[in-house]
């Protein structure tokens, strides 16, 4: 079969990549540049927020390239999950960013498929009442009319097929929101006939970029080639080599079992693989298989605001305080809440980055460091109610009468001045669903556009 290239830039658009990785990319001609923008990684504070994962500047340094090269290459530039969390709003905000680059670089007149991911309270609403909208897992909370009423966005994963769909009408860009990560490498195969099992698995791997090459990074480009009856992977820029275990290691990040990977409307199964070296920085991958599942479901995300958070980061360096620094801690916190009445909706707590601030009480080291570094973080209805309990409970532990004290001076040693930072509202995942749909593309409506006409 016709060999078929993806050039992917990085992990994540806005994080940056060489450019002479990406140089010696598009010297192999590839036949798309696909590149992930989002992810709930960090949690669903960009999501409900409204704001991007990275800097706007950092987004039009990556995408200058991109759009400069690609385009002029005739091969089509695909971006999934655009803006990060891949809502209108982040759709919208790389639209922008696109144009500001268009116009400077008088690229003109770029064929363009905006691809929307947003899903109406409405449709998740009568998808409960109907039975076709049920959570992800065991943990999640239960999805009241208030909560509904209370998520700001409501995004929904698409698969490779709305994509596919773009890339059939020759668009030179595609901005698609928020898209499971491998769709876009998977629409790609799917568009050259390549088998969709080895679509999704490459795309599983190459939306991380190097990540999967040794050593790792989400900085550098990667080049996938689809070839006979698998895909080679390697790295670019002559820093980083792809080995057996380093492809494996990262096909099997991110999943709850082995070889089994859950999409939209398929399983990934890959218990069967190969890895082969086939030269001093590439690897040779086969032996994916994949089942289309039915009902056809899709992943939902939305995000709600739940609270407000104020923070102080503090460092300890007196033994005798570390050694019984959780009891101090614990009736530092009984005081302050006393001291405001108890109030409802009130949320304190610690983290002793050094001792148990990774792991807690799973922590299996009993070492006693010599330093630590404290977060105090507390949580309220309101900010202005979360900032007052945080500066209560940091004078209160600063001043602490601990037994054995032999200063009076204070026991924390604060790094910044004031102090005390008044973070702002925290989201929580309201909406972490799956539904069932009637087609792979009935919630992704796609808009045709001609940039910078």
């Amino acid at each position: 079969m016709k060999e078929v290239k993806i050039l992917a830039p990085c992990a994540m658009l806005g994080y940056g990549y060489s450019l002479d990785s990406f140089e010696e990319g598009m010297m192999h001609k590839p036949d798309a540049i696909v590149v992930d923008a989002g992810s709930t990684d960090g949690g669903p504070h960009k999501l409900g927020a409204g704001v991007a994962i990275v800097s706007r500047r950092a987004y039009a340094k990556d995408l200058i390239p991109l759009l400069k090269h690609g385009l002029a290459a005739g091969i089509p530039v695909i971006i999934g999950s655009a803006g990060g969390s891949g809502g209108a709003v982040h759709v919208q905000w790389t639209l922008d960013v696109i144009n500001e680059i268009l116009l400077a670089e008088n690229i003109k007149n770029v064929k363009t498929a905006i691809i929307w991911a947003d899903i109406p309270h409405e449709a998740v609403r009568a998808g409960l009442k109907n039975g076709i909208v049920k959570p992800l897992g065991n943990n999640i909370p239960e999805l009241t009319e208030q909560r509904l009423t209370d998520t700001t966005a409501i995004v929904a994963q698409m698969g490779y097929e709305p994509i596919l769909a773009a890339l059939k009408e020759g668009v030179q860009l595609i901005v698609s929101g928020r898209a499971y990560d491998p769709a876009p490498f998977a629409a790609v195969s799917s568009f050259y006939g390549i088998d969709l099992a080895l679509g999704y698995h490459l795309g599983k791997i190459l939306e991380c970029a190097a990540l999967c090459a040794d050593p790792g990074s989400a900085k550098d480009c990667m080049l996938g080639t689809f070839k006979d009856d698998g895909f080679i992977l390697t790295p670019l820029g002559g820093k980083r080599k792809c080995t057996p275990l380093s492809v494996a290691a990262h096909t099997f990040y991110e999943k709850d079992h082995p070889y089994t990977l859950h999409g939209p409307g398929h399983v990934l199964d890959l218990e069967n693989c190969e890895f082969k070296q086939i030269d001093d920085r590439s690897v040779f991958v086969r032996g994916s298989r994949i089942k289309m599942t039915d009902p056809y479901r899709i992943k939902l995300e939305g995000a709600r605001l739940e609270t407000y958070r104020s923070f102080v980061l503090a460092g300890i360096r007196d033994p005798m305080l570390i050694e019984c620094l959780e009891e101090v801690q614990e009736d530092a916190k009984k005081q302050t809440l006393a001291f405001y009445g108890n109030p409802e909706g009130v949320s304190i707590r610690f983290i002793n980055y050094g001792k148990n601030g990774v792991l807690g009480k799973q922590e299996p080291s009993k070492n006693i460091p010599h330093e630590i570094g404290v977060v105090l973080d507390v949580l309220a209805s309101d900010q202005e109610t979360a900032k007052a309990v945080c500066a209560t409970l940091r004078s209160t532990l600063l001043h602490y009468g601990y037994q054995g004290r032999k200063s009076t001076a204070g026991n924390l040693a604060f790094p910044f001045a004031p102090s005390d930072v008044s973070f702002g509202p925290v989201y929580e995942f309201s909406v972490y669903h799956l539904m069932d749909v009637s087609t792979p593309e009935q919630y992704f409506p796609i808009e045709w556009q001609v940039m910078n006409p």
